[in-house]
């Protein structure tokens, strides 16, 4: 048993590491491996707990705090998710929705600060032993086997443990201050992440970029086996057909050179 928890948990390391380096295993679960999505979780379920011990009609007489909130660290952890499955098909839809997921967790800080504001109380000092003692608890690293759902249900829960006494204290001050903390790490983590995606986009583009790529090659490879085409009357290239998709000739076709945008020579059909 202690042999298998290793290999998983050597497993899951790889698989993460894979991941954010963009090599990805044919899945749309990758969001498991991600410690944002896990600490998005663990967010999450502080977060509702928090709403339901300590929002009343007094302090959210309509209800609004409480569903904005609980709103808010839903929409963390389901945009991570959601950018993690639009990785194969669309890197800029992946930062996209991971750039939702950080706005999200910025709103949930503010929510954390006002509340604590309101009350008449100012954040920890990171000087203080409590900001020290949550800012170092960590995640641990999973150890999911086949049985995936199980373990991944079972690794977040673990994961909420470990900061319960902190973050689902039942003063709520020491939680607001907690949460408020964890959402600045995240914040942090997701800034890291969005980075890395960036730096993968660059290098390699995603399924969609890609995609239209070998479109454009092919349509050029076509042009140049066609011997009836024009050359461009800017930089003596073939021509391929296009259709206008705006303007007064939209649904027009025209030569527009091969090179387009770097060339933006045209022709008209009739000529």
């Amino acid at each position: 048993m202690a042999f298998q928890r290793s290999l998983g948990r050597f497993i899951g390391r790889v698989t993460k590491i894979l991941w954010i380096m963009g090599i990805h295993i044919g899945t749309t679960v990758g969001h498991f491996y991600l410690d944002t999505w896990v600490m998005a979780n663990v967010i999450q379920l502080s977060t509702q707990k928090f709403c339901q011990r300590f929002l009343n009609v007094k302090n959210d007489p309509c209800g609004r705090l409480f569903d904005q909130m609980t709103q808010a660290a839903r929409s963390g952890q389901a945009n991570i998710a959601e950018g993690a499955a639009r990785r194969q098909t669309s890197k800029e839809t992946e930062m996209k929705l991971t750039d939702v997921a950080r706005a999200s967790l910025n709103e949930l800080a503010t929510d954390y600060l006002t509340f604590l504001l309101i009350n008449g109380q100012s954040p920890w000092s990171k000087d203080s032993e409590e900001w020290i003692a949550v800012h170092n608890l960590r995640l641990e690293t999973p150890a999911y086997s086949a049985d995936l759902m199980h373990d991944v249900g079972v690794h977040i829960l673990n994961q909420e443990k470990r900061f319960a006494a902190w973050a689902e204290n039942m003063e709520p001050f020491i939680a607001a201050n907690s949460l408020l903390i964890l959402c600045g790490r995240l914040i942090r983590m997701l800034n890291k992440q969005i980075s890395n995606q960036l730096e993968c986009f660059k290098e390699q583009g995603g399924f969609t970029e890609n995609l239209t790529a070998v479109r454009l090659e092919t349509i050029k490879q076509h042009a140049e086996a066609a011997s009836d085409v024009p050359l461009c009357p800017k930089c003596g290239e073939k021509m391929i057909k296009r259709m206008a998709k705006k303007g007064h000739n939209a649904g027009n076709e025209f030569w527009s050179c091969m090179n387009y945008p770097k060339c933006m020579g045209t022709r008209s059909c009739k000529e």
